[in-house]
């Protein structure tokens, strides 16, 4: 919006008023004098032409031309400065008589066709007038011929053109006069806004100037000169006004400068005190650090002695004992199971808090890890009757990249809890994926429960450490409030978020986001379910939930679901039948029984689910019945694959069948400085082929291998004096073995490892633990007997192992179902050839190097500055050596610390994993007494 100063509003208001009043009089006079000017001059027309009409009736009766003329050219010779032309017209509308000539006498007649009228009338054409008038007969006669009067008639009319020049010329007189008066009136009014200007917008102004002088920190002007009125008021005003600025910036300065030194020793002050918050910091710190030192180090002075309560319990639980003495021991071994949960959440804690917790990030299968906390946590909700369910979206891929152990443990944690604090219904667990990018996917997980809930008040109090939301939950349900705590800090970790939503005896929801990376790489084992397609199903699940997700499974893979809650009277034949026992009910034999029978009719292939504590249950039903059981929840993998067939699932890479009864004709040499790993690929390659070496280090393969020609060399990587790849480089130098392969045979199954070795020098690359199945396509692939015929050649660019490898944590597939077994004996069968002496000699080798490893890492932890090389050799030597012997969760901590010590970390970052590696040590010992033979077992009580 514009805005005027306050000299154009005072022009402005008072031109204004005087131009609109002298506009609108001078128009009003203007066109009043106009309009009298013009009436003037009609006037003075009808004056004329009237007595002229009058005059004119007696010639005009008389037919006299001459009188009418002498008597309108007295007219036209009398009125000349106004009249042109007057001309007398007869009754037929002909020229009579006129007073001069007129060059178009036309435009003086009346038309016509049409009667004169009795009335005058008046024309105006620019700057001319025509008058016209009648001339009318006097007096009244008698028509002869009907006897009727007639009214006076016109006998013709008289016409005067009268010219308006002279009167134009003074209506401009008039209107330039009116327009001088308007101009005369703005002048005045002009010189009275000067005048006004002067003795008021001026002193304004220059009040404004003075004030904004003031408002720039000159308080010494005043505004000086007389004034008059209001204005000498607000001159003094505004002089006052100064002089109390002044007198206030004076006060305002003085208080400024003892705010100042005020702040200055307020400075000061915050100066040493910010040095001794400096130095209390340290010494929380330093706390911290000792607190978590301790922490670690309590836990191990535990875990130590409660793994032995523990063990001998179990084996005090194997005797003959009184049902009292047996619930006595039960009740140790679940307060001793208790208390070693908890010590394993405060040392979890403690790395948390210490920022010691490195988290890996491996490929790894997505479900099969989901469904193993699933198994674990099933018997706990089946004790108490909950049905326990697990629902992925179909669009999350089969593999991915993280930590599957930490993603367990969070899962594990809040599982748990609703288990904890739910009585009866459902736990309900499902992963549904939010986003996808083109390196990453967000999943979110969800644990729902219908438990007891959590008020509103209570839910702030979660994430807090060694709290619970209420102190009686605390007392109900017992736990120290640490596993939210840890929960939350391994989201944290991870770049997720976690959070939930809870109603006061209407259940919990618990939901985490995390961030993974997809992978290509083949996490399981394919399972062709094309044998499954159009195939009906009949399924009977009590529990909706679980229901829906059995059934969209089944679905994907092309089956025809029927669904029914209960088991059917209808005989309809089935391809298969699906029973699933509720987690709720108890189940007599005779009762279940009846319904598999049933189910038998209508169905050749009849698959019971039975609850985890239903166990003897589903082993009668087989022993008794020609059908399948197995635990719920079902797996998907496990379920599929006993739909196709009910044996071992198919594996990725395809597997040559050939024959081992006759030996292959080959001399191979087998390098490893673990004598352990060093007696397995012997007695694997003595079954396979006729002459097989061995030798414990690279310098001594390099001294075979001069005097011998080899056809094939498995080679170590990791060896004292000479490691693997140096000797492979020194034996190709060898004129006799300078064409034999190589296969590199290491415990590093981690991504970039094979590349590496293949660009050293090294012909083939195979991980340990080593198959049966992958060493014998190894031999077929590299003999150089072998022709085309014989087997078709691999690739050594994509070797059959790689397919058989699963880069997770360097824990086989078998094992990792299973890794939180001390010792998987199953597992160690497998990889000993399924030779149950082998195994236990592999097991009692690994037994007899514990003794050392214990004493080198006690070493470590004593003495920080213990060398990092000699300790890593002891833990790569211990890594070997698990591998071969069926101990899961030793493998993996040995993997853990190997891969720490080779990034560089030191031995007080890996402390709390050496103590990790001691309990393990001590509990591999404990269980190895119940696979080991008398006298292994007795060598073992006594190193013990």
């Amino acid at each position: 919006m514009t805005r005027y100063g306050l000299r154009a509003r005072v022009i402005t208001l008072t031109l204004a008023p005087t131009l609109i009043i002298g506009l609108l009089l001078s128009a009003f006079f203007s066109f009043n004098r106009y309009q009298d000017l013009e009436g003037q001059v009609i006037n003075t027309g009808t004056s004329i032409i009237e007595p002229l009409a009058i005059a004119s009736e007696s010639g005009m009766k008389l037919e006299s031309r001459e009188s009418v003329r002498q008597l309108i050219s007295y007219a036209h010779r009398k009125n000349s400065k106004l009249v042109r032309s007057i001309a007398v017209f007869d009754e037929r509308h002909e020229l009579f008589v006129t007073s001069n000539f007129h060059p178009d006498f036309e435009s003086l007649t009346y038309p016509k066709d049409k009667p004169i009228p009795h009335l005058g009338s008046s024309i105006l054409l620019d700057n001319t007038l025509i008058l016209r008038t009648p001339i009318v007969a006097e007096g009244q006669f008698l028509n002869s011929a009907n006897g009727q009067s007639q009214s006076n008639q016109a006998i013709g009319y008289i016409a005067i053109e009268l010219d308006l020049s002279s009167l134009r010329l003074q209506q401009y007189q008039e209107v330039f006069s009116a327009f001088l008066v308007l101009i005369l009136g703005l002048g005045l009014s002009a010189v009275f806004a000067f005048r006004l200007m002067h003795d008021v917008t001026q002193p304004i102004t220059h009040m404004k100037n003075m004030v904004d002088r003031i408002r720039r920190g000159h308080l010494d002007v005043r505004i000086e000169g007389k004034m008059h009125g209001e204005l000498d008021s607000l001159k003094n005003g505004i002089n006052a006004m100064a002089v109390s600025l002044s007198e206030y910036h004076v006060e305002m300065q003085h208080s400024i400068d003892q705010a100042t030194s005020d702040l200055r020793e307020t400075l000061e002050q915050l100066e040493i005190q910010n040095v001794e918050l400096d130095i209390a910091k340290k010494r929380a710190q330093e706390a911290a650090r000792v607190k978590s030192e301790f922490l670690a180090n309590m836990s191990h002075e535990l875990r130590t002695p409660l793994n032995g309560v523990i063990g001998f319990t179990r084996q005090m639980l194997k005797t003959q004992l009184s049902n009292s003495q047996t619930d006595y021991l039960q009740t140790i071994e679940r307060s001793a199971n208790n208390l070693l949960n908890i010590i394993n959440d405060i040392l979890d804690f403690s790395k948390l808090e210490a920022g010691k917790l490195a988290l890996e990030n491996i490929p790894f299968e997505f479900q099969s890890s989901l469904e193993e906390v699933v198994n674990l946590q099933a018997t706990s909700a089946h004790e108490k009757g909950l049905e326990l369910t697990l629902k992925i979206d179909p669009k999350v891929p089969a593999g991915l990249v993280g930590d599957p152990l930490r993603i367990q443990q969070v899962l594990t944690n809040l599982v748990g809890n609703s288990i904890k604090f739910t009585e009866r219904g459902n736990i309900d667990i499902s992963v549904e994926m939010r986003s996808q990018t083109a390196d990453s996917i967000e999943l979110q997980f969800m644990v729902r429960d219908t438990g007891i809930g959590i008020s509103e008040r209570q839910q702030a109090q979660l994430f807090q450490a060694f709290s619970q939301a209420d102190a009686s939950i605390s007392r109900r349900y017992g736990g120290t409030g640490l596993g939210l705590v840890i929960t939350q800090k391994l989201v944290s970790q991870m770049d997720g978020e976690i959070s939930l939503t809870s109603r006061l005896h209407q259940g919990s929801t618990f939901w985490f986001t995390l961030r993974l990376s997809a992978t290509d790489m083949p996490m399981t084992d394919v399972v062709d379910t094309q044998t499954l397609q159009d195939k009906q199903l009949l399924l009977i699940e009590p529990n909706m939930q679980a229901a829906s997700i059995t059934q969209q499974v089944l679905t994907q893979e092309g089956l025809v679901v029927t669904y029914r809650s209960a088991m059917p009277e209808e005989t309809t034949p089935y391809d298969y039948v699906l029973l699933n026992l509720a987690a709720n009910q108890e189940y007599e034999l005779e009762t279940v029984k009846s319904w598999a029978k049933h189910a038998r009719e209508i169905s050749q292939n009849v698959i019971i689910g039975t609850p985890s504590t239903e166990l003897a249950l589903g082993d009668q039903l087989m022993n008794q019945l020609d059908v399948h059981c197995m635990t719920k929840p079902l797996s998907r993998k496990k379920l599929l694959q006993t739909l196709v067939s009910n044996q071992t699932p198919i594996l990725n890479a395809p597997i040559v069948e050939v024959t081992t009864e006759e030996k292959l004709p080959l001399t191979v040499l087998a390098v490893d400085d673990n004598p352990a790993n060093l007696k397995l690929i012997t007695a694997l390659l003595q079954e396979r082929v006729e002459t097989v070496v061995s030798c414990t280090n690279g310098q001594k393969a390099i001294d075979k291998a001069t005097l011998t020609k080899f056809d094939i060399i498995f080679m170590d990587i990791q060896m004292p004096h000479m490691d693997g790849v140096t000797a492979c480089q020194r034996i190709k130098e060898l004129a006799n073995n300078a064409d034999t392969p190589v296969i590199a045979v290491t415990a590093h199954a981690m991504s970039g490892e094979r590349d590496r070795l293949l660009e050293a020098g090294m012909d083939d690359y195979l991980t340990k633990p080593i198959e049966e199945h992958v060493l014998q396509q190894v031999l077929l692939h590299w003999n150089p007997n072998a022709g085309e015929i014989q087997i078709e050649k691999i690739d050594p660019e994509h070797p059959v192992m790689t397919a058989e490898v699963i880069q997770d944590s360097h824990i086989e597939p078998e094992t990792k179902e299973h890794k939180d077994i001390i010792i998987d004996w199953q597992a160690a069968m497998k990889q000993a050839a399924n030779k149950e002496d082998l195994a236990k000699d592999m097991l009692q080798m690994l037994v007899d190097f514990i003794p050392e490893v214990y004493d080198t890492t006690e070493k470590a932890i004593e003495d920080s500055s213990y060398p990092v090389d000699d300790l890593l050799y002891f833990i790569h030597k211990m890594h070997g050596s698990s591998s071969y012997s069926g101990v899961p969760r030793l493998k993996s901590i040995c993997a853990t610390l190997e891969k720490a010590l080779r990034s560089g970390e030191s031995i007080e970052d890996v402390e709390p994993e050496l103590f990790e590696l001691q309990d393990e040590l001590d509990k591999v010992q404990a269980a190895a007494v119940h696979y080991l033979p008398p006298q292994h077992s007795d060598s073992l009580d006594a190193g013990s």
